[in-house]
């Protein structure tokens, strides 16, 4: 990943000094585990404690080896004496490369678990101060019936909420380790060498392993991180709709001294969220890669080695990155409430349609009557730029129908907003309020 999209503590994590270290922290707990089985004496043990790789000298030996793994444990033992000879004892390449991975992807995951928690809590704020803030509810784009912001501040919130669950899970997956030999079969490392191994290492045993950590396990994190990036496209894409200039209902941080446009000086562009946007696009391509990861040869192949140099510590970046940017985002948003009435009524009150209609039912008149009545008048308004409300007033259909008050119970902005406390006790974003009886409202399509 390039610096631009790499924060530094995800940086560390895939740096190469921390991939090495983490494989030099497994070869060094199987020697305590061969030590612990009475194979490797305690004098030759104390000085493998000792024992360091060179970077640089690793580097020098690849070039000949065209191996990672005997490049680095000969870059360990030209500097040590007979005990060098117990390094890597029993054990194939991929039981120091998938636990020395799965112990990146495990440090890696928490870092994006402090991120989402930022972001959740982000949300929650927001749901809870913009809870009766009325906003425009809209389907296919088209105004629908009126809500508020905060009840879509908390529908991404409860999705961000199932997110956390959904990576917990796939980090559990991959809090395991494998010390089992060539092909699984722990001939040349009995089980006891690979649970001594995990348990030093914070791992638990992979139960059944061949050559490798199933990538199925990979594919399950990486599709959890593809599907987080998606929530994150999806609330970025809405606020990006909503700063609009015919919309601006919500508007990114925008800096002091921060241009939008090297030739138009007005501009405000929601640039943080098109990145979110971009970003979240490649983590869900890196996903597919990981899923075409599980199938291998037999008890492995390495087709899926060199994706996974790039897949995994690009997607952990890239969501990190775009982790932060969202939570940024939603901590500093400006919401608008004048100008979300503003568009609330530029629809001249046709958001009511469905309040009369029901009404009308409710008086006795047939739906298909009523419905034509309705849409009728919702035409006219549309056609000749009149208000929905005068016009249902006018009319000697509907007129008929109700007083004057019950005119103006119709057209109360608060019927639409009447269960948002009991939605937000429900999510546990507020305590519940005791319950009154309300008239039960159908929905219409």
């Amino acid at each position: 990943m390039i610096d631009r999209y790499s924060r530094p503590a995800m940086k560390q994590v895939w740096s190469d000094e921390n991939k090495y270290l983490k494989w030099m922290a497994v070869e060094l707990a199987a020697c305590e585990a061969w030590a612990a089985e009475g194979v490797i004496p305690q004098e030759d043990m104390a000085k493998l404690r000792g024992a360091e790789y060179n970077h640089g000298r690793m580097m020098e030996l690849f070039e000949t080896t065209r191996h990672d793994v005997t490049a680095f444990l000969s870059s360990i033992t030209e500097s040590m004496g007979p005990e060098g000879r117990w390094l890597h004892l029993g054990l194939t390449s991929n039981d120091m490369l998938d636990t020395g991975l799965n112990l990146q992807l495990v440090e890696a995951g928490a870092l994006l678990q402090t991120e989402l928690d930022r972001a959740i809590a982000a949300l929650a704020a927001k749901a809870v101060e913009h809870k009766d803030t009325l906003a425009m509810g809209r389907t296919h784009g088209v105004h629908a019936e009126p809500m508020t912001m905060g009840l879509r501040f908390a529908l991404w919130w409860d999705e961000m909420g199932r997110q956390k669950e959904r990576l917990t899970e796939a980090i559990e997956g991959l809090r395991v380790g494998m010390v089992s030999g060539a092909v699984g079969t722990h001939a040349t490392v009995p089980p006891s060498v690979e649970e001594t191994v995990c348990s030093e290492l914070g791992l638990k045993v992979a139960k059944i392993t061949n050559q490798i950590v199933q990538r199925d396990r990979h594919a399950h994190f990486m599709t959890t991180l593809a599907l987080i990036g998606a929530s994150l496209e999806k609330f970025a894409t809405e606020i990006r709709a909503m700063q609009r200039t015919e919309i601006h209902e919500l508007e990114e941080p925008f800096s002091a001294g921060q241009t939008g446009s090297s030739s138009m000086p007005h501009k405000r562009n929601p640039e943080l969220a098109e990145r979110i946007c971009g970003l979240a696009r490649l983590i869900r391509g890196n996903s597919v890669t990981a899923m075409e990861n599980v199938a291998l040869w037999g008890e492995r192949d390495i087709s899926h080695s060199s994706a996974e140099r790039i897949i995994l510590p690009d997607s952990c970046l890239a969501l990190d990155y775009i982790l932060s940017i969202f939570s940024y985002i939603i901590e500093g948003l400006r919401v608008f409430p004048e100008r979300m009435m503003e568009n609330i009524e530029s629809s001249l009150g046709l958001v009511f349609s469905q309040r009369v209609l029901l009404a009308l039912v409710e008086k006795g008149m047939a739906r298909e009557d009523a419905y034509q009545i309705v849409q009728s008048n919702a035409g006219r308004s549309w056609e000749e730029k009149k208000d929905f409300r005068d016009l249902i007033r006018a009319d000697k259909k509907t007129g008929e129908c109700f007083s004057v008050s019950e005119f103006d119970e119709l057209f109360d902005y608060g019927y639409y907003t009447r269960y948002v406390n009991e939605t937000f006790a429900r999510l546990g974003l507020i305590k519940p309020a005791k319950r009154k009886k309300q008239n039960a409202a159908t929905s219409g399509d």
